[in-house]
Protein backbone atom coordinates (compact mmCIF):
# COMPACT_ATOMS: atom_id res chain seq x y z
CA UNK A 1 0.00 0.00 0.00
CA UNK A 2 1.24 3.59 -1.06
CA UNK A 3 2.27 5.95 2.01
CA UNK A 4 0.01 8.63 1.47
CA UNK A 5 -2.93 5.94 0.88
CA UNK A 6 -1.88 4.20 4.26
CA UNK A 7 -1.73 7.68 6.39
CA UNK A 8 -5.57 8.75 5.25
CA UNK A 9 -6.73 5.64 5.76
CA UNK A 10 -5.57 5.17 9.34
CA UNK A 11 -5.40 8.99 10.03
CA UNK A 12 -7.40 8.36 13.51
CA UNK A 13 -5.22 5.80 14.31
CA UNK A 14 -2.23 7.70 14.14
CA UNK A 15 -3.55 10.49 15.81
CA UNK A 16 -5.10 8.75 18.75
CA UNK A 17 -1.26 7.59 19.35
CA UNK A 18 -0.05 11.07 18.92
CA UNK A 19 -2.36 12.05 21.59
CA UNK A 20 -1.56 9.08 23.82
CA UNK A 21 2.28 10.61 23.28
CA UNK A 22 1.78 14.17 23.73
CA UNK A 23 0.18 13.27 27.31
CA UNK A 24 3.05 11.56 27.94
CA UNK A 25 5.44 14.75 28.00
CA UNK A 26 3.41 16.17 30.84
CA UNK A 27 3.98 13.52 33.45
CA UNK A 28 4.72 15.58 35.90
CA UNK A 29 1.81 18.20 35.50
CA UNK A 30 -2.18 17.69 34.39
CA UNK A 31 -1.60 17.21 30.16
CA UNK A 32 -3.71 20.31 28.58
CA UNK A 33 -7.03 19.84 27.11
CA UNK A 34 -7.77 16.83 24.03
CA UNK A 35 -8.06 19.89 21.54
CA UNK A 36 -4.72 21.61 22.64
CA UNK A 37 -2.73 18.06 22.48
CA UNK A 38 -4.04 17.20 18.95
CA UNK A 39 -3.71 20.79 17.39
CA UNK A 40 -2.62 20.62 14.13
CA UNK A 41 -1.56 16.96 13.65
CA UNK A 42 -4.30 15.64 11.31
CA UNK A 43 -3.55 19.13 8.92
CA UNK A 44 0.27 18.34 9.26
CA UNK A 45 -0.24 14.94 8.23
CA UNK A 46 -2.71 15.68 5.73
CA UNK A 47 -0.46 18.39 4.07
CA UNK A 48 2.14 15.36 3.92
CA UNK A 49 0.10 13.20 2.10
CA UNK A 50 -0.23 15.95 -0.57
CA UNK A 51 3.14 16.51 -0.48
CA UNK A 52 3.85 12.65 -1.10
CA UNK A 53 1.11 12.87 -3.82
CA UNK A 54 2.46 15.76 -5.86
CA UNK A 55 5.20 14.82 -8.70
CA UNK A 56 8.51 15.74 -7.83
CA UNK A 57 11.32 15.95 -10.29
CA UNK A 58 15.02 15.05 -9.37
CA UNK A 59 16.29 18.37 -9.53
CA UNK A 60 13.32 19.28 -7.06
CA UNK A 61 14.42 16.95 -4.84
CA UNK A 62 17.63 17.42 -4.75
CA UNK A 63 16.79 21.05 -3.97
CA UNK A 64 14.34 19.79 -1.07
CA UNK A 65 16.89 17.94 0.26
CA UNK A 66 19.08 20.80 1.04
CA UNK A 67 16.40 22.29 3.28
CA UNK A 68 14.38 25.36 3.69
CA UNK A 69 15.87 28.99 5.15
CA UNK A 70 13.71 30.70 7.85
CA UNK A 71 12.79 33.39 5.46
CA UNK A 72 11.36 30.43 2.84
CA UNK A 73 9.12 29.06 5.32
CA UNK A 74 5.73 29.02 4.57
CA UNK A 75 4.46 30.67 8.31
CA UNK A 76 0.76 29.62 7.14
CA UNK A 77 1.27 26.47 7.06
CA UNK A 78 -0.19 23.84 9.41
CA UNK A 79 3.12 22.98 10.61
CA UNK A 80 4.55 26.55 11.31
CA UNK A 81 0.53 27.49 13.59
CA UNK A 82 1.77 24.15 15.49
CA UNK A 83 5.05 25.41 15.85
CA UNK A 84 3.50 28.74 17.62
CA UNK A 85 0.57 27.60 19.25
CA UNK A 86 2.92 25.15 21.07
CA UNK A 87 4.99 27.38 22.61
CA UNK A 88 2.16 29.80 23.74
CA UNK A 89 0.45 26.38 25.34
CA UNK A 90 3.70 26.19 27.51
CA UNK A 91 5.50 22.96 25.71
CA UNK A 92 9.06 23.21 25.33
CA UNK A 93 10.97 22.80 22.13
CA UNK A 94 12.28 19.71 23.38
CA UNK A 95 9.00 18.29 23.76
CA UNK A 96 7.77 19.52 20.33
CA UNK A 97 10.51 17.63 18.83
CA UNK A 98 9.83 14.50 20.08
CA UNK A 99 6.58 15.01 19.12
CA UNK A 100 7.61 14.37 15.54
CA UNK A 101 10.02 11.78 16.42
CA UNK A 102 7.32 10.26 17.93
CA UNK A 103 4.76 10.65 14.75
CA UNK A 104 7.59 9.77 12.57
CA UNK A 105 8.22 6.91 13.98
CA UNK A 106 4.60 5.70 14.92
CA UNK A 107 3.36 6.30 10.73
CA UNK A 108 6.36 3.98 9.82
CA UNK A 109 5.50 1.19 12.07
CA UNK A 110 2.19 0.87 11.49
CA UNK A 111 2.92 1.14 7.56
CA UNK A 112 5.36 -1.39 7.54
CA UNK A 113 3.14 -4.63 7.59
CA UNK A 114 0.83 -2.72 5.18
CA UNK A 115 4.29 -1.86 2.86
CA UNK A 116 6.01 -3.74 0.02
CA UNK A 117 9.68 -4.67 1.59
CA UNK A 118 12.69 -4.09 -0.83
CA UNK A 119 10.66 -2.30 -4.24
CA UNK A 120 11.81 0.77 -5.40
CA UNK A 121 8.51 2.78 -4.78
CA UNK A 122 8.19 2.05 -0.88
CA UNK A 123 11.74 3.01 -0.88
CA UNK A 124 10.80 6.29 -2.40
CA UNK A 125 7.70 6.47 -0.17
CA UNK A 126 10.21 6.65 3.15
CA UNK A 127 12.67 9.03 1.84
CA UNK A 128 9.87 11.62 0.74
CA UNK A 129 7.87 11.28 4.11
CA UNK A 130 10.55 11.89 5.76
CA UNK A 131 11.90 14.90 3.71
CA UNK A 132 8.31 16.28 4.17
CA UNK A 133 8.20 15.67 8.12
CA UNK A 134 11.98 17.05 7.90
CA UNK A 135 10.23 20.14 6.51
CA UNK A 136 7.38 20.34 9.13
CA UNK A 137 9.63 19.81 11.75
CA UNK A 138 11.66 22.92 10.54
CA UNK A 139 8.74 24.79 9.82
CA UNK A 140 7.10 24.37 13.83
CA UNK A 141 10.61 24.76 15.07
CA UNK A 142 11.49 28.50 13.38
CA UNK A 143 7.67 29.90 13.97
CA UNK A 144 7.98 28.63 17.69
CA UNK A 145 11.48 30.12 18.28
CA UNK A 146 10.32 33.00 16.52
CA UNK A 147 7.20 33.28 19.41
CA UNK A 148 9.62 32.35 22.09
CA UNK A 149 12.16 35.60 21.00
CA UNK A 150 8.67 38.08 21.03
CA UNK A 151 7.32 36.62 23.75
CA UNK A 152 11.02 37.35 25.50
CA UNK A 153 11.24 40.73 24.31
CA UNK A 154 7.83 41.68 25.27
CA UNK A 155 8.20 40.36 28.88
CA UNK A 156 11.45 42.55 28.75
CA UNK A 157 10.02 46.22 27.71
CA UNK A 158 7.23 45.71 30.27
CA UNK A 159 9.69 44.64 32.75
CA UNK A 160 12.31 48.20 31.58
CA UNK A 161 9.18 50.35 31.69
CA UNK A 162 7.78 49.13 35.18
CA UNK A 163 10.64 49.48 37.05
CA UNK A 164 11.42 53.17 36.59
CA UNK A 165 8.74 54.22 39.05
CA UNK A 166 10.44 52.57 41.66
CA UNK A 167 13.91 53.18 40.42
CA UNK A 168 12.88 57.39 40.43
CA UNK A 169 11.26 56.84 43.90
CA UNK A 170 14.99 55.60 44.81
CA UNK A 171 16.59 58.81 43.41
CA UNK A 172 14.46 61.14 45.16
CA UNK A 173 14.94 59.01 48.33
CA UNK A 174 18.44 59.18 48.09
CA UNK A 175 18.54 63.00 47.02
CA UNK A 176 16.60 63.75 49.92
CA UNK A 177 19.33 61.74 52.48
CA UNK A 178 22.31 63.41 51.17
CA UNK A 179 20.69 66.99 52.15
CA UNK A 180 22.97 68.53 54.78
CA UNK A 181 19.69 68.79 57.13
CA UNK A 182 18.94 65.64 56.99
CA UNK A 183 20.18 63.23 59.21
CA UNK A 184 23.99 62.84 59.82
CA UNK A 185 27.38 62.36 58.05
CA UNK A 186 26.29 58.35 57.85
CA UNK A 187 22.72 59.10 56.91
CA UNK A 188 24.11 61.41 53.74
CA UNK A 189 26.69 58.83 52.87
CA UNK A 190 23.66 56.33 52.70
CA UNK A 191 21.85 58.85 50.59
CA UNK A 192 24.94 58.77 47.93
CA UNK A 193 24.96 55.14 48.04
CA UNK A 194 21.34 54.83 47.17
CA UNK A 195 21.49 57.59 44.60
CA UNK A 196 24.40 55.47 42.75
CA UNK A 197 22.45 52.47 42.88
CA UNK A 198 19.76 54.34 41.27
CA UNK A 199 21.76 55.67 38.70
CA UNK A 200 23.30 52.25 37.43
CA UNK A 201 19.95 50.44 37.79
CA UNK A 202 18.72 53.59 35.35
CA UNK A 203 21.25 52.99 32.97
CA UNK A 204 20.24 49.14 33.07
CA UNK A 205 16.66 50.09 32.57
CA UNK A 206 17.34 52.46 29.51
CA UNK A 207 19.39 49.85 27.57
CA UNK A 208 16.63 47.15 27.77
CA UNK A 209 13.90 49.02 26.38
CA UNK A 210 16.10 49.98 23.87
CA UNK A 211 16.66 46.26 23.68
CA UNK A 212 13.72 45.44 23.48
CA UNK A 213 12.41 48.06 21.12
CA UNK A 214 15.15 46.84 18.04
CA UNK A 215 14.47 43.19 18.97
CA UNK A 216 10.38 44.05 18.70
CA UNK A 217 10.93 45.50 15.01
CA UNK A 218 11.11 49.12 16.11
CA UNK A 219 14.10 51.84 15.24
CA UNK A 220 15.19 54.08 17.82
CA UNK A 221 13.42 57.00 17.10
CA UNK A 222 15.02 60.20 17.15
CA UNK A 223 14.34 64.53 18.00
CA UNK A 224 17.09 65.87 16.32
CA UNK A 225 17.34 69.54 17.19
CA UNK A 226 20.36 71.80 17.02
CA UNK A 227 22.67 70.79 19.86
CA UNK A 228 25.80 71.34 20.78
CA UNK A 229 28.31 68.26 21.25
CA UNK A 230 30.16 70.27 24.46
CA UNK A 231 26.69 70.17 26.39
CA UNK A 232 26.02 66.22 25.94
CA UNK A 233 29.55 65.25 26.54
CA UNK A 234 29.67 67.11 29.86
CA UNK A 235 25.92 66.16 31.00
CA UNK A 236 26.91 62.00 29.61
CA UNK A 237 30.05 62.87 32.21
CA UNK A 238 27.97 63.72 34.78
CA UNK A 239 26.09 60.73 34.44
CA UNK A 240 29.35 58.29 34.82
CA UNK A 241 30.86 60.43 37.58
CA UNK A 242 27.14 59.83 39.60
CA UNK A 243 28.04 56.00 39.10
CA UNK A 244 31.27 55.65 39.34
CA UNK A 245 31.74 58.46 42.23
CA UNK A 246 35.94 57.24 42.66
CA UNK A 247 36.66 57.06 38.78
CA UNK A 248 38.72 60.31 37.30
CA UNK A 249 36.97 61.24 33.92
CA UNK A 250 38.08 64.16 31.79
CA UNK A 251 36.84 66.04 28.64
CA UNK A 252 38.55 67.84 26.25
CA UNK A 253 36.51 69.63 23.24
CA UNK A 254 37.90 71.55 20.55
CA UNK A 255 36.17 72.23 16.95
CA UNK A 256 32.95 73.60 16.48
CA UNK A 257 30.65 70.96 17.72
CA UNK A 258 27.33 72.29 16.76
CA UNK A 259 24.93 70.12 14.83
CA UNK A 260 21.64 68.25 14.62
CA UNK A 261 21.41 65.77 17.18
CA UNK A 262 18.85 63.61 19.83
CA UNK A 263 20.66 65.08 22.94
CA UNK A 264 19.15 62.59 25.05
CA UNK A 265 19.89 59.38 23.01
CA UNK A 266 23.69 60.84 22.65
CA UNK A 267 23.64 61.49 26.14
CA UNK A 268 22.87 57.42 26.61
CA UNK A 269 25.24 56.77 23.62
CA UNK A 270 28.11 58.39 25.41
CA UNK A 271 27.28 57.28 29.17
CA UNK A 272 27.15 53.75 28.02
CA UNK A 273 30.83 54.46 26.78
CA UNK A 274 32.08 56.07 29.97
CA UNK A 275 30.47 53.30 32.14
CA UNK A 276 31.97 50.54 30.22
CA UNK A 277 35.74 52.44 30.13
CA UNK A 278 35.03 53.16 33.81
CA UNK A 279 34.20 49.51 34.31
CA UNK A 280 37.58 47.77 32.87
CA UNK A 281 39.87 50.71 33.50
CA UNK A 282 42.81 50.27 35.73
CA UNK A 283 43.37 52.37 38.88
CA UNK A 284 46.27 54.70 37.65
CA UNK A 285 44.61 56.44 35.04
CA UNK A 286 41.87 58.90 34.57
CA UNK A 287 39.04 57.74 31.57
CA UNK A 288 38.74 60.38 28.92
CA UNK A 289 35.94 61.47 26.43
CA UNK A 290 37.37 64.18 23.50
CA UNK A 291 35.05 65.75 21.34
CA UNK A 292 36.87 67.05 17.57
CA UNK A 293 34.79 68.96 15.52
CA UNK A 294 35.64 69.10 12.16
CA UNK A 295 33.75 70.88 8.29
CA UNK A 296 31.84 67.41 8.29
CA UNK A 297 31.60 65.46 10.74
CA UNK A 298 31.92 65.16 14.94
CA UNK A 299 34.09 62.56 16.54
CA UNK A 300 33.99 61.38 20.15
CA UNK A 301 36.18 59.21 21.48
CA UNK A 302 36.51 57.31 25.02
CA UNK A 303 39.52 56.01 26.35
CA UNK A 304 40.73 53.82 29.06
CA UNK A 305 43.95 51.75 30.25
CA UNK A 306 43.35 48.59 31.61
CA UNK A 307 43.45 44.94 30.53
CA UNK A 308 43.46 44.74 26.64
CA UNK A 309 40.63 43.17 24.53
CA UNK A 310 41.35 40.66 22.88
CA UNK A 311 40.63 40.19 19.25
CA UNK A 312 37.94 37.90 19.19
CA UNK A 313 36.25 39.77 21.41
CA UNK A 314 36.47 43.14 19.48
CA UNK A 315 34.52 41.06 16.60
CA UNK A 316 32.00 40.70 18.77
CA UNK A 317 31.69 43.39 21.52
CA UNK A 318 28.77 45.39 19.79
CA UNK A 319 26.63 41.94 19.81
CA UNK A 320 23.71 41.74 22.55
CA UNK A 321 24.47 40.06 25.79
CA UNK A 322 27.75 39.80 25.28
CA UNK A 323 30.21 40.27 27.88
CA UNK A 324 33.78 41.83 27.54
CA UNK A 325 36.35 38.40 28.46
CA UNK A 326 38.07 40.87 30.60
CA UNK A 327 38.80 40.93 34.16
CA UNK A 328 37.34 44.47 35.42
CA UNK A 329 39.51 47.02 37.82
CA UNK A 330 37.10 46.94 41.09
CA UNK A 331 35.35 50.45 41.06
CA UNK A 332 33.62 51.19 44.62
CA UNK A 333 30.36 51.84 43.44
CA UNK A 334 30.53 50.24 39.83
CA UNK A 335 27.91 46.99 39.05
CA UNK A 336 29.74 43.81 39.37
CA UNK A 337 27.84 43.06 36.49
CA UNK A 338 25.88 44.45 33.26
CA UNK A 339 23.38 43.24 31.20
CA UNK A 340 25.73 43.42 28.35
CA UNK A 341 23.67 45.65 26.41
CA UNK A 342 25.04 48.96 26.46
CA UNK A 343 27.86 48.55 23.73
CA UNK A 344 24.71 47.18 21.51
CA UNK A 345 22.32 50.30 22.48
CA UNK A 346 25.43 52.71 21.46
CA UNK A 347 26.06 51.01 18.42
CA UNK A 348 22.18 51.61 17.74
CA UNK A 349 21.96 54.88 18.31
CA UNK A 350 25.01 55.66 16.66
CA UNK A 351 24.13 53.36 13.43
CA UNK A 352 20.38 55.87 13.69
CA UNK A 353 22.53 59.24 13.47
CA UNK A 354 23.97 57.81 10.55
CA UNK A 355 27.51 57.16 12.22
CA UNK A 356 29.73 54.86 13.02
CA UNK A 357 31.09 53.24 16.03
CA UNK A 358 34.45 51.65 16.14
CA UNK A 359 36.78 50.09 19.31
CA UNK A 360 40.72 49.54 19.18
CA UNK A 361 42.47 47.86 21.98
CA UNK A 362 46.46 48.02 22.29
CA UNK A 363 48.54 48.49 25.32
CA UNK A 364 50.22 51.72 24.20
CA UNK A 365 47.03 53.43 23.67
CA UNK A 366 44.55 51.72 25.54
CA UNK A 367 40.87 50.81 24.81
CA UNK A 368 39.39 53.67 22.87
CA UNK A 369 35.76 54.24 20.96
CA UNK A 370 35.37 56.13 18.44
CA UNK A 371 31.97 57.78 17.72
CA UNK A 372 32.00 60.13 14.09
CA UNK A 373 28.50 61.12 13.40
CA UNK A 374 27.46 63.59 10.35
CA UNK A 375 26.89 66.71 10.27
CA UNK A 376 23.92 66.84 8.36
CA UNK A 377 20.98 65.38 9.80
CA UNK A 378 19.80 61.87 9.48
CA UNK A 379 16.39 62.41 7.19
CA UNK A 380 13.65 61.69 9.84
CA UNK A 381 10.87 63.57 11.17
CA UNK A 382 11.30 65.03 14.56
CA UNK A 383 9.16 63.03 17.27
CA UNK A 384 7.30 64.43 19.68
Amino acid sequence: MKLSTFITAHLQKILVEWDAFARTLFSASPAPPHHILRDHAGEILQAIVVDLDTHQTAAQQAEKSKGQTDEDVNRKSAAAIHGTLRQASGFTLTQLTAEYRALRATVLRLWMPHMQLGTPESATDMMRFNEAMDQALAESVVTYSENADRTRDTFLAILGHDLRSPLFTMKLAGSYLMRPAIGNEGTREMGARVARSAANMTAMVKDLLEYARTQLGGEIPLTLLPENMAGICQAALDDAQAGYPDCPFELEVSGDLSGCFDSARLQQLFSNLLNNAAQYRDDTRAVTITALGKADSITVKVCNHGSVIPAPSLQAIFDPLVQLSVEPGPQEGAPSSSLGLGLFIAREITTAHGGTLTVASNEHSGTVFTVKLPLAPVAQPVRA
